[in-house]
């Protein structure tokens, strides 16, 4: 992984991000306040014409603007446990302008621990993390198939992950305060986690 490929993936980010705000809408104001999908786009959107402009080259510094950009581009819960994602990645990258692919799950680990840290939230609890955690294991128990065999898997899982949500209760954010309602509704934020992975999944089968 380098800059480039950090570029090409955000902007798919983006642009999937963009097509599903609605729908991401839609699923927030069942138990939320209705702005994730709002949140996500414009928060990547600002991402994707960072990257678009900048020269940064170290990718620890590249994340760590990525993750300031985005927790002021987005306020909202999820935009914060996003920026704690990125931010979490940077410290593994710090100094290095190209990542090799177990490096890069390993940044994916960091991020994910950074989260379930500062947020105080783990898997089964009805989050992001539901598809995050499925999807890095899958990456991980993949690397000696390599990057397509293995983004395929991770986007497989997050699906799932994601899917799994519907027979949760919510215990965080204002969906904890419909926990019983919440059960049988898909969770927005691990629907983020799912089209994430979906994304990188769609670039790196695109490389050559």
């Amino acid at each position: 992984m380098n800059v480039s490929d950090v570029k090409g993936a955000l902007q798919i980010v983006s642009s999937l991000m963009t097509e599903k705000k609605e729908y991401l809408v839609q699923l927030d104001q069942q138990n939320g306040d209705g702005d994730l999908g709002i949140s996500m786009s414009e928060g990547y959107l600002a991402v994707a014409e960072f990257l678009s402009g900048t020269e940064e080259q170290d990718l620890g510094k590249l994340f760590m603007q990525m993750g300031m950009i985005f927790n002021e581009k987005a306020p909202s819960s999820l935009g914060t446990i996003t920026s704690f994602g990125m931010t979490g990645m940077a410290k593994t990258l710090r100094g290095k302008n190209t990542a090799s692919f177990t490096e890069l799950v390993g940044a994916f680990r960091a991020g994910l621990q950074n989260i379930m840290t500062k947020a105080g939230s783990s898997q089964g609890e009805k989050t992001i993390l539901d598809a995050l955690i499925p999807a890095i294991d899958a990456l991980e128990a993949h690397i000696p198939d390599g990057e397509k065999a293995a983004f395929a898997a991770a986007a497989q899982m997050a699906a799932d992950g994601s899917e799994s949500t519907k027979l949760m209760k919510a215990v965080h954010g204002r969906a904890a305060y419909y926990a019983e309602k919440s059960l049988g509704v898909l969770d927005g934020g691990s629907v983020v986690g799912k089209i994430l992975f979906e994304a990188f999944n769609v670039y790196v089968q695109s490389k050559q």
